[in-house]
C-alpha cells in the first residue's frame, strides 16, 4: 500500500491508541515512508490534570493525526512534559504503543474509563516493539518523561482527574 491508502490505514491504526506511535498488531512498526510524520508536531492544546498531589499541564492528543504523531521527534521532554491520549475505544491486546522516531524514553500510564491508573509501562526510545496493556479496558494513556511516575510516587490505583472533573465527565460524557 502506498500514498493515501497507507496514510488512511495508519491513521485508522492510530485511533486505536497513541504514544509515539500505536500498533494494531503484534508486528513491528511499518517502515517509514512519505505518509509517516517526519517532524515533531507543534505543542497541542493543554489541560490541567491531577494525579494525587501532582499537577501537570498535559497536551491533549485527540485527533487520529495527533495520536499517530504523539511525541515523535521530540527531544525536549522534561518532567513538565505530558501528553494525554483519549482513545476512541478501549485499548485491547494486541494493540499497544511503540516508540518509532521517539529519541527519548517515556513512561506511560494506561488508564481505565474511571480515571484509575491500571498499569504503568516503560517505553524505550526508538523501540518498534508494541507495549501491550494487560487490561482490556484502557481508554486513556498518559505519557510523561521516563521514570516520572516513580519519582512522584504515582502507582497503579491512583485516580487521575482534570480541571473539569473526572476523566469520564471530561471526555466520555457528551
Amino acid at each position: 500500500m502506498k500514498g493515501p491508502k497507507l496514510f488512511a490505514a495508519l491513521l485508522l491504526a492510530a485511533t486505536l491508541g497513541g504514544g509515539c506511535q500505536n500498533s494494531t498488531e503484534m508486528a513491528p512498526a511499518p517502515p517509514v515512508d512519505d505518509s509517516m510524520p517526519t517532524q515533531a508536531q507543534p505543542k497541542l492544546r493543554t489541560m490541567k490534570i491531577y494525579l494525587g498531589a501532582e499537577t501537570l499541564d498535559a497536551e491533549l492528543a485527540l485527533s487520529p493525526r495527533e495520536q499517530a504523531t504523539g511525541m515523535m521527534f521530540r527531544t525536549n521532554v522534561t518532567d513538565d512534559s505530558a501528553m494525554l491520549f483519549v482513545l476512541p475505544q478501549p485499548l485491547q491486546a494486541p494493540n499497544g504503543f511503540w516508540m518509532t522516531n521517539c529519541p527519548v524514553s517515556l513512561s506511560a500510564a494506561y488508564i481505565n474509563p474511571d480515571g484509575i491508573i491500571a498499569e504503568i509501562h516503560h517505553l524505550e526510545k526508538n523501540d518498534n516493539s508494541p507495549v501491550v496493556a494487560t487490561n482490556d479496558n484502557i481508554i486513556f494513556v498518559l505519557e510523561v518523561n521516563d521514570g516520572w511516575f516513580a519519582r512522584h510516587n504515582i502507582n497503579p490505583g491512583t485516580v487521575m482527574r482534570t480541571e473539569k472533573g473526572s476523566l469520564r465527565e471530561t471526555f466520555l460524557t457528551r
